[in-house]
């Protein structure tokens, strides 16, 4: 099947008629009737029939069009790229991270860098460490955040913010004006845990559990924002990180870091032995200085 079969065999799908489909790939109805005709006579079945003047997509035709759907959406990348080509004559940043950054840090990051450089397309997608490392390693995107140090060989990793692990209560919970929490007042404590492999989160686990009596765990879910959300409904306590936490005092949880404290560092991840381009680097700079503003707060 060539490429113009999948086009006529999309549209005819979607329109149920010739003359539809025809105006959608702006070809004459001629020239539609004879790619299905082809198409159909490569394939060695038919496609569809007439049912009342409308074009009825047979058992192949449907089964088809639900790979041809594949297909559509491996292009639409390409269409924006090319988009991106001929409006900026160039490519989008594409910037990938972890979600408790796309939820606080990188909206206003991205909005700032927009203010600076507004013809400059950008797209952002949240995904775990382990993704965003091959995503960076395919070449699908330029720059990386993460709260992992992946310590990856073809990966340049750099620190560029510092924050603690911040405990996460129901409001009232913490006494007035308390300015941290020791591990050990978590001894016995209905808490949220995280399902996590890393060694943040393994080091962490490891502390709560030598507590005696050790919190007891009902609930474990994936990320810290989904921490945060079991924290509002009321099922505990939660550990997370500064950026999630900032949030969540705003949201009205009492908030206020572990001691002794914890660490957490945001890390920059991009190939090694290649020059960021002006706009990651403008980003980068951005995120640096977001990052410290919100963390000092």
């Amino acid at each position: 099947m060539r490429l113009r079969h999948i086009e006529v065999i999309h549209a005819l799908v979607q329109t149920g008629h010739l003359g539809t489909a025809a105006e959608w790939l702006q070809l004459p109805v001629t020239e539609v009737e004879g790619i299905l005709r082809e198409a159909e006579g490569q394939l060695g079945f038919m496609l569809f029939s007439s049912v009342r003047g409308r074009l009825q997509a047979t058992r192949e035709a449907r089964e088809l069009e639900a790979q041809i759907t594949h297909v559509y959406e491996a292009l639409e990348p390409v269409q924006r790229l090319a988009a991106s080509l001929k409006q900026y004559q160039a490519p989008p940043l594409r910037i990938i991270c972890t979600p408790p950054l796309a939820q606080q840090l990188l909206p206003q990051s991205i909005a700032a860098l927009r203010r600076r450089l507004p013809d400059a397309p950008c797209s952002l997608l949240s995904q775990p460490t382990r993704e965003i490392i091959k995503s960076l390693l395919l070449r699908e995107s330029d720059l990386g955040l993460s709260l992992h140090d992946p310590d990856h060989a073809d990966i340049h990793c750099q620190v560029i913010a510092q924050g603690k692990l911040q405990l996460l209560a129901p409001h009232g919970w913490l006494q007035p004006k308390q300015k941290y929490i020791s591990l050990q007042d978590l001894a016995g404590q209905s808490m949220v845990g995280l399902e996590g492999h890393d060694p943040l989160s393994r080091a962490l686990e490891n502390k709560l559990q030598a507590l005696r009596p050790a919190p007891v765990v009902h609930i474990r879910v994936q990320t810290h924002q989904m921490m945060r959300s079991m924290v509002e409904a009321g099922e505990g306590l939660a550990i997370v990180d500064p950026f999630t936490a900032l949030g969540a005092k705003t949201g009205g949880l009492d908030v206020c870091p572990l001691a002794p404290a914890v660490p957490v560092s945001l890390y920059a991840l991009t190939l090694k032995n290649g020059e960021p381009a002006a706009a990651v680097q403008a980003l980068l700079d951005i995120v640096t200085e977001q990052a410290a503003a919100m963390l000092a707060n």
